[in-house]
């Protein structure tokens, strides 16, 4: 089966932001409701919209969702400039193996577009370098494990099949995402921080190391 599109998640799985997403929404829920978040409670929300997150996270404390939703900005953009982001190791590598085949290739995030356009910029990724299109929670009805970021990705591409895209990411949410959407192949990444045992009970058709080997399965897929 040829793939026609290659739609990936963001960080934790093409980008290396070492978890600063997480900790910067933990601690925007919890400078709202003055109680600590913890780690089950976000794990679950790993990959979502941020906004969804949010909201899920406040359960009903009195906090508006686009007040917490600024601080979590705020404080993501400190810890982006403390630390910037870089690429997982080959994934550029990866990208540009698959554009020069022909494949397209769309990034899909949980992150605003305001936001995800930010961190391509520190990467000095854009549409028509090593990416084709850029998908963001914001444009969609809903996050994931909806699968409409990947539909949109499609119709940005000119995609008209789900059997020939593959999607992959580094959360349960990804691969529900990539079920949901029908995609050909759906594919957790070990890069991020979930692992391959909570990855290994969601529907998926593969489990890989990183980004950078999904060259080398579609070669050996033909």
């Amino acid at each position: 089966m040829s793939i026609d599109l290659v739609a990936l998640d963001m960080a934790g799985t093409t980008v290396q932001e070492g978890g600063a997403v997480y900790r910067a929404l933990a601690d925007a829920v919890a400078a709202a409701t003055g109680s600590p978040v913890s780690s089950n409670d976000v794990r679950r929300w790993m990959g979502a919209d941020k906004r969804e997150a949010i909201a899920a996270l406040l359960a009903g404390a009195p906090a508006e969702v686009d007040t917490v939703f600024d601080d979590f900005r705020t404080r993501l953009a400190a810890a982006y400039t403390a630390e910037p982001p870089t690429a997982l190791p080959g994934v550029e590598s990866a990208l540009t193996d698959l554009r020069a085949r022909g494949i397209k290739v769309a990034l899909t995030t949980g992150f605003s577009r305001d936001v995800a356009e930010n961190l391509l910029a520190v990467l000095g990724w854009k549409p028509g370098g090593c990416i084709d299109a850029l998908i963001t929670a914001d444009e969609v009805a809903a996050g994931r494990p909806a699968p409409y970021m990947i539909f949109r990705a499609m119709e940005a591409t000119g995609v008209h099949s789900a059997d020939r895209v593959l999607t992959a990411g580094d959360t349960v949410l990804d691969l529900r995402a990539g079920t949901n959407a029908g995609a050909h192949y759906v594919i957790g990444v070990l890069t991020g921080s979930q692992d391959a045992e909570t990855l290994g009970q969601e529907r998926h058709t593969h489990l890989l190391s990183s980004v950078a080997e999904i060259p080398l399965l579609l070669t050996r897929h033909g």
